[in-house]
C-alpha cells in the first residue's frame, strides 16, 4: 500500500457577508453573529496523492481550482477541513505572485526562496543554476517590472524547481512563454516525477494533462465530479459542457475495462459504424500507408435545422491526433427531416504509426458540439495499425520521407 504524501480532507471554503466589518471581527471571538449570506466556492473536497503521482485538476472558470491550490499551499485558509502534507511544497500559482516589481530577478529569487524556507547560503549554491535555467541574460539583474509575462514565468519556474520538492504545484503558469521553455520545463517536471516528486497540475491543456498525469480530477461548482484516468475525466468534462442543452450523460465500462462517455439530446443518433480496408473488407486492423474507410449510419428522429458530423482519431493515451467535421468541410446538412437516415463515408490514408487507436464521433448543429449536441460518443470504435511493408520507423505518424544524400567537395 502506497503512503499518501498529500491528503485533502473535507476541505470547504465559504465567503461570508456579515453586513459590516465589526460584526465580522466580533464573530472571530465567538460572538454569535450569523452572516447575512455566504457563498461556498468549495465543498467536501477529499482526495490524496502518493509520492511520484501526477494529478491534473480541470474544470470551467469559477469551478474552484485556483482556490483549492491556494488552500493547499497555505496562502488561503479553508473554512472547514484540513490539508496534511509530508514534505516541502513548491508552487507556481498566479504569475509573478510574490515578486516585487522594483526588485531584480535575482533579488526576487532570494526573496521567494526565503518564503519557501530556504536559507541565503542554500540559495548562494544554486543562484547561478537558476539564472542559467531561466535564460533571460542580463535581465536577471534588472527590475521585474521590465519583464514580459514569459520572462516572469521563466524566473518563477526556475526558482520553484531549483531544489527538487516533494510536492510541486503549478497553476496554468506554463501556458505563457515560448514553446522552447515550455518543453524545457516539462522535461524537468518529468525528471522530478521519476525521482518521486508529487505533481498537482491545473491546466486547460488537454495534451499536457494526458501525457504527464496519472489521474485527473474534475471540479464543477466547487465539488469533485469525477476522479479517474485523464482520458475518462477529460471526456466527461467535454460532455458536461455540452450537457447544458438538455442532454444526458451516460458512462459505461467496456469489455476491455475502459470507460466510454456518451452525451447528447438525441434528435440524431449514430446507429452503425464500420471500418473497411482498401480491399473493402470490414476489419479493425490496418497497414501503415493503406487507404481505409469509415462508414457511419445516422438516424434523424426529429426535424433539425442543421446537422454536422464530426470525428477524431485518438491515440492510446486519449490525445487527439486528428479531427474534423462537415462544418469545416462545408458539407452541412440543412433542414434534416424526422425519420431520415444519412450515410457518411470518410476515406483516409493511414499515415499513423504502429499502435492502438480509437475514434470518437459527434453530431451537432454548428462548428462544435458545445451549442446543440445531438450525440457525442467517445471510443465508438477501436482499431490497430501494423507495419507490414513500410520501412521501420518510430512515432505516431508515418511521414513517408524522401532522404537525399549528396557528397559535397570542400577543401580541408
Amino acid at each position: 500500500m502506497m503512503t499518501s504524501i498529500l491528503e485533502i480532507k473535507n476541505i470547504g471554503k465559504a465567503y461570508r457577508n456579515y453586513g459590516n466589518e465589526w460584526r465580522r471581527i466580533l464573530s472571530w471571538f465567538g460572538l454569535n453573529f450569523r452572516p447575512i449570506n455566504e457563498n461556498w466556492t468549495l465543498q467536501n473536497i477529499n482526495f490524496s496523492l502518493s509520492a511520484g503521482e501526477a494529478v491534473g485538476i480541470i474544470g470551467q472558470n469559477g469551478a474552484g481550482k485556483s482556490t483549492l491550490l491556494k488552500i493547499i499551499t497555505g496562502t488561503l485558509k479553508p473554512t472547514q477541513g484540513q490539508v496534511i502534507h509530508h514534505g516541502r511544497i513548491a508552487a507556481i500559482l498566479e504569475l509573478g505572485m510574490g515578486f516585487h516589481p522594483d526588485l531584480t530577478g535575482r533579488q526576487n529569487a532570494y526573496h521567494s526562496a526565503g518564503l519557501m524556507g530556504y536559507t541565503q547560503s542554500q540559495m548562494d549554491l544554486v543562484i547561478d543554476e537558476i539564472a542559467a535555467f531561466a535564460e533571460i541574460g542580463e535581465y536577471f539583474d534588472k527590475p521585474v517590472r521590465l519583464y514580459s509575462s514569459g520572462m516572469q514565468m521563466r524566473v518563477a519556474f526556475s526558482v520553484a524547481t531549483a531544489f527538487r520538492p516533494e510536492i510541486l504545484i503549478i497553476d496554468e503558469a506554463l501556458s505563457v512563454g515560448d514553446i522552447y521553455f515550455q518543453q524545457k520545463s516539462f522535461a524537468r517536471i518529468r525528471e522530478f516525477k521519476e525521482q518521486g516528486t508529487t505533481l498537482l497540475f491545473v491546466s486547460h491543456d488537454e495534451s499536457a494533462i494526458q501525457t504527464i498525469c496519472n489521474r485527473a480530477i474534475l471540479l464543477e461548482q466547487g465539488k469533485i465530479v469525477l476522479d479517474s484516468t485523464p482520458e475518462e475525466t477529460l471526456d466527461y468534462y467535454k460532455a458536461l459542457i455540452a450537457h447544458k442543452q438538455n442532454g444526458v450523460i451516460n458512462v459505461r465500462t467496456m469489455e476491455d475495462g475502459r470507460v466510454q462517455t456518451i452525451s447528447g439530446s438525441g434528435e440524431a443518433r449514430i446507429e452503425a459504424v464500420k471500418l473497411r480496408n482498401e480491399d473493402g473488407e470490414v476489419t479493425d486492423i490496418f497497414k501503415v500507408g493503406e487507404t481505409f474507410t469509415i462508414e457511419v449510419l445516422v438516424n434523424v428522429s426529429e426535424n433539425i435545422d442543421s446537422l454536422v458530423f464530426g470525428f477524431s482519431v485518438k491515440d492510446r493515451l486519449g490525445q487527439i491526433l486528428y479531427g474534423t467535421n462537415t462544418w469545416h468541410t462545408e458539407q452541412i446538412i440543412t433542414n434534416a427531416k424526422k425519420c431520415t437516415y444519412y450515410k457518411f463515408t470518410v476515406a483516409c490514408d493511414m499515415h499513423l504509426g504502429v499502435g492502438n487507436y480509437s475514434i470518437q464521433m459527434a453530431l451537432h448543429d454548428a462548428e462544435t458540439h458545445l451549442n446543440k449536441n445531438y450525440e457525442w460518443i467517445d471510443m465508438i470504435t477501436m482499431f490497430s495499425v501494423i507495419n507490414e511493408k513500410k520501412e521501420y520507423f518510430i512515432g505516431l505518424s508515418w511521414l513517408n520521407p524522401t532522404i537525399r544524400i549528396e557528397r559535397v567537395e570542400k577543401n580541408c
